[in-house]
């Protein structure tokens, strides 16, 4: 993998302004914008009371960044436009362009992340909090799809394990569970596919949540995260397929036994619970050897995919032992 100089890549010039999202799409979704998780505890018929204008939060927000030595350097990234149009997020669409007219409807503010399971004691942060605990860094990470297309991504964040450091996880604790959003009034288009259970679960082992490179993730081209990719806050998990780095995260959950996973629950033989991206193991339905990078022609001629996605030098250690002819 490449190293990034600290010199390359300042958020404010990555890409011109001009294919930055739509911003007038985006800003009439934002108007609903105001509440968060918790107030969704309060239920989806008090919404429009919660809603007020000093609570909402908009996608061009800039955020304040640095470098990070931890970004891939010497490859185009993807446009803002196709990041924030070719995207899965299944509670709120099935094809990829309908996140991004469905999701304006995600309350973003405010936002608690509660942490429970084996911790020395259970914590709630606010999403605010979250933001000015560590500084936000600058990362460009290549991102590999399960369906065999790719991209490259600047997110903004941390690293995760100054956050689960912080959690202060008990030695029994051998993994980390998240749980994202769910409201069936608002995800509503997660009801398109019946076999799935909600709320979404993703996890990892604790090695790999402590790895410098998984990220808590708060934005992309330097602002914060719009909606159909993942706000306020998320994982990216870059050495693994796009499905492992859980979007719109609520509930963090240590625990000794390895968690259910949602796609692991719906199709273990296809999607296993490393899924860390593997040319030399094909999904059952297509060949994983190759991808498409989105934003290219797409009768160009297709990259061979890296084992880890690149990242081999990074995570490689964390699997010693492990068969990695199969799908885990």
């Amino acid at each position: 993998m490449l190293i990034r100089k600290p010199s390359e890549f300042p958020s404010s010039a990555i890409t011109p302004k001009d294919e930055y999202i739509n911003r007038r799409r985006f800003l009439r979704g934002a108007v609903a914008s105001g509440l968060g998780a918790g107030a969704a505890l309060l239920g989806a018929d008090r919404l429009v009371d919660l809603i007020s204008p000093s609570a909402r939060v908009f996608a061009d927000t800039k955020l304040q960044t640095v470098k990070s030595p931890l970004s891939t350097s010497g490859e185009q990234l993807t446009s803002l436009q196709d990041i924030t149009h070719y995207n899965n997020y299944y509670e709120f669409g099935v094809e990829k362009d309908k996140p991004a007219q469905n999701a304006g409807i995600l309350p973003t503010r405010p936002w608690a992340v509660q942490v429970d399971g084996l911790v020395k004691k259970p914590k709630t942060y606010d999403i605010d909090t979250l933001l000015k605990f560590r500084p936000l860094e600058d990362r460009v990470y290549r991102h590999r799809c399960v369906e065999a297309w790719s991209m490259v991504i600047p997110w903004v964040g941390y690293s995760l394990s100054e956050f689960i450091k912080d959690c202060e996880p008990l030695s029994t604790a051998k993994y980390v569970q998240f749980l994202t959003f769910y409201d069936k009034k608002i995800d509503k288009w997660g009801t398109q596919e019946t076999s799935i259970f909600w709320p979404y679960s993703e996890g990892l082992r604790m090695d790999e949540a402590m790895n410098p490179l998984t990220l808590l993730t708060f934005g992309l081209y330097g602002d914060v995260l719009p909606n159909q990719n993942g706000a306020p806050v998320r994982i990216v998990v870059p050495w693994k397929y796009g499905f492992k780095s859980a979007k719109s995260i609520v509930k963090v959950r240590f625990v000794d036994k390895q968690p259910g996973t949602t796609w692991q629950q719906q199709n273990a033989r296809e999607y296993g619970f490393y899924s860390n991206v593997n040319p030399t193991v094909d999904h059952p339905r297509w060949s994983q050897k190759t991808e498409r990078r989105i934003g290219q022609p797409f009768y160009a001629q297709r990259r061979t995919t890296l084992m880890f996605n690149g990242y081999g030098e990074q995570v490689a250690s964390l699997y010693n032992g492990m068969d990695l002819r199969k799908n885990y």
